[in-house]
């Protein structure tokens, strides 16, 4: 899909000519002759898809027919089950910006609606090409924030800490369902680590950008540029912290769970050392040697009772004495 902003008169066709005036041409899974049109339009070549999906610094930033050419991975679907990453590349000609997309995050959706309000102040490719970046690395930072606070409710869940929303567990009360704690942290771990893919990639795209815009034309890096830069750096550092909170939640339900298994296996080992001496006096009085007084005695059965119920208690008495109980 082809959309040009501003758009423009809405009943006239897309022409080379139009594009020109446009100042910012959005590709959204382009088909051939929409890619053709707009190689006519700027007067370069855009990049194919599998182009666009490399990794190589000097695949996603160059120069070519003084265009500029950034390829950014930027996170989409956030909210969903399954969060993903698209490569998105920009490309900066002499009067507009062009961007090549195969996924549709939530930034251009909100910016393509900004954008195109009456009186909005994108009036050059810088602006529009700044205003963008501004939309996407908001987004990243809301996701980032929503991250952190399934964190904090996870961390309330693992460590039983009271919150504004109610009281901690009572003890001896339902166990938490670890392993949908787990299933909670390996998503925010997962959010975590492409949003710092993300700012990653988008912070060489606004290295390459500043440093292009310097060489050319020096007067035109504002403090928003070095705004936009801090706010990279800051965000990075933050999915960072995200990351490292991820982990060590991650260590925490292990170790619950293993205090678990290993509370599980030692109600068995004391049931078994509880239930000894009983087991070892009913051997002992169901052995059939010929001479046992206890047989023919009249109050042997209820004997052999009582000493199996005192031998299992004298040990349940100790263990809780000794504090293992």
């Amino acid at each position: 899909m082809l959309t040009l902003h501003p758009p423009g008169d809405p009943g006239a066709s897309l022409t080379p000519e139009r594009l020109r005036t446009g100042l910012w041409i959005d590709l959204l899974e382009p088909t051939a002759e929409e890619i053709a049109l707009v190689q006519a339009a700027i007067g370069v070549e855009l990049p194919t898809r599998s182009e666009m999906q490399e990794i190589e610094v000097s695949s996603r930033l160059y120069t070519e027919n003084d265009a500029l050419f950034m390829t950014a991975t930027v996170i989409q679907k956030a909210d969903a089950d399954f969060p993903e990453v698209t490569p998105i590349t920009f490309v900066l000609t002499a009067a507009s910006l062009v961007t090549i997309r195969y996924g549709n995050p939530t930034p251009f959706r909100t910016f393509s609606a900004k954008c195109d309000r009456p009186g909005a102040a994108f009036g050059s490719r810088d602006k529009m090409f700044g205003g963008l970046m501004d939309e996407i690395i908001d987004r990243v930072a809301d996701i980032l924030e929503l991250a952190g606070a399934e964190l904090d409710a996870i961390s309330r869940v693992i460590f039983n800490i009271p919150s504004q929303h109610g009281p901690s567990r009572q003890p001896g009360g339902p166990k938490p369902d670890y392993t949908a704690i787990l299933e909670r942290i390996g998503r925010c771990g997962d959010l975590a680590g492409k949003a710092r893919e993300s700012l990653l990639s988008l912070a060489r795209v606004v290295a390459f950008y500043i440093e292009l815009v310097r060489v050319k034309a020096p007067q035109e890096l504002d403090e928003h540029w070095r705004t936009v830069r801090s706010d990279v750096s800051s965000l990075t550092e933050h999915a960072n912290f995200v990351s490292s909170k991820v982990n060590f939640f991650l260590d925490a339900t292990l170790g619950m769970i293993n205090i678990e298994q290993n509370t599980i296996i030692k109600i068995f080992s004391i049931a078994a050392v509880v239930f000894l001496p009983p087991t070892m006096l009913a051997s002992i009085y169901g052995m059939n040697f010929k001479f046992m007084p206890e047989l023919d005695w009249h109050f042997g059965y209820p004997w052999a009772l009582m000493l199996m119920v005192i031998s299992a208690i004298l040990p349940c008495w100790y263990f809780k004495r000794k504090g293992w109980l």
